[in-house]
């Protein structure tokens, strides 16, 4: 008898995973878990804009570049691309990419969140039935619990799981082989990702905010796919308060379409944008209200700081993850709020936007102005 190993094939291989999948407690509802698009969590709209190749994918002219070159490289060796972490705030392309990366490679796409995946079952009946060279995607992946995190370092280095099986002194492990796959990691933190996580991606990018000139360009595609008209100076405008975020400028276009259609002639102009805007209270800066309603927190609830982001959070009726995910970065990119050890401080510029008079010395901190 032979003592050499059968190699398995990769077809042999997924047959076998997806075989044993099921006793593995894999979840009954496996769509509550991970989807192959987007249906369902978002708009045909949304989709629609979503752009499907890199040379259709407007900024991050760095990070393009890369994965242009990264994703040839695998493609010719035919193998899977090496794993990809992706940081920076919400709105940026980050899922966006992670789907182009797949179409690219002409690999399977899954998508989850860290959130979705509650038990290690529900990590191991995903990858046991993966096909070779799938992109799986994980949103959030700072919030993804211990044990789901600890399966995730042997999967993505030697493309294994250990699954434990019975109780007690009757437990076994089963390690279970699974195809070569690329994870694409998302998040809005990556200071909350373990050091052991973010060493095994080989592949790191950071997104940043966009220019109003490539925003004013995302508008004008955006604007021919959602066949709607827009004037050159209308684009700028809205990209001039869209946040430096592409989501919040097709929003933002969209309310402008539906403004130009019953209020105008069909055709998005500078003037319909300034109207809209002042009927969706946004101002200048792209602030919304709730934006300005945090800022008017921290200055007439807290002496204009420091208040600690839980406080904040409370005083606004809001969630911490959403005050520090989408809210912060971009009212401290304007220079409007400070972070310091202490808690948030409002700036002199928060005061003068707001048209609140008044300098406020705090102790330790010396003055704001």
């Amino acid at each position: 008898m032979s003592g050499k190993r059968k190699i398995r094939t990769d077809a042999e291989m997924h047959d076998e995973n997806a075989a044993l999948a099921p006793s593995l407690s894999a979840p009954e509802d496996f769509s509550r878990i991970v989807r192959a698009d987007f249906s369902g969590e978002e708009d045909a709209q949304e989709n629609k804009l979503r752009p499907q190749l890199l040379n259709e994918f407007l900024g991050q002219e760095t990070t393009k570049k890369n994965l242009s070159v990264f994703i040839a490289a695998a493609r010719n060796r035919e193998e899977a691309l090496d794993h990809l972490f992706l940081i920076g705030p919400p709105g940026l392309g980050k899922t966006t990419l992670a789907q182009i990366t797949a179409h690219e490679l002409g690999a399977d796409f899954k998508i989850t969140s860290a959130p979705a995946l509650d038990k290690p079952k529900d990590l191991v009946g995903i990858l046991s039935t993966i096909t070779p060279r799938t992109v799986f995607f994980i949103d959030e992946i700072h919030r993804l619990k211990p044990a789901i995190e600890e399966m995730l370092y042997i999967a993505m280095e030697d493309f294994e799981l250990d699954w434990v099986i019975g109780q007690g002194a009757a437990a076994r492990t089963v390690r279970i082989p699974i195809p070569p796959f690329t994870l694409v990691g998302a998040t809005t933190r990556a200071g909350s990702v373990s050091t052991p996580l973010v060493s095994r991606f080989g592949i790191i990018e950071h997104l940043n905010y966009y220019t109003g000139e490539e925003l004013a360009s995302i508008i004008h595609r955006s604007a021919k796919l959602l066949s709607v008209s827009v004037d050159d100076d209308a684009a700028f405008l809205i990209a001039s308060c869209s946040r430096g975020t592409p989501r919040v400028a097709n929003r933002v276009l969209k309310r402008m379409r539906d403004f130009a259609q019953v209020d105008g002639r069909g055709r998005i102009t500078k003037d319909i944008v300034e109207a809209g805007l002042s009927r969706l209270e946004i101002d200048s800066l792209g602030l919304e209200r709730y934006d300005r309603t945090i800022l008017r927190s921290v200055i007439e609830n807290f002496g204009g700081g420091p208040v600690g982001a839980e406080t904040l959070a409370i005083s606004v009726g809001e969630s911490l993850d959403t005050l520090v995910d989408y809210y912060e970065p971009y009212l401290i990119q304007c220079g409007l709020l400070q972070r310091t050890n202490r808690g948030r401080l409002a700036t002199e510029k928060a005061y003068k936007h707001l048209g609140i008079e008044g300098a406020i010395r705090h102790e330790n901190d010396g003055l704001l102005f």
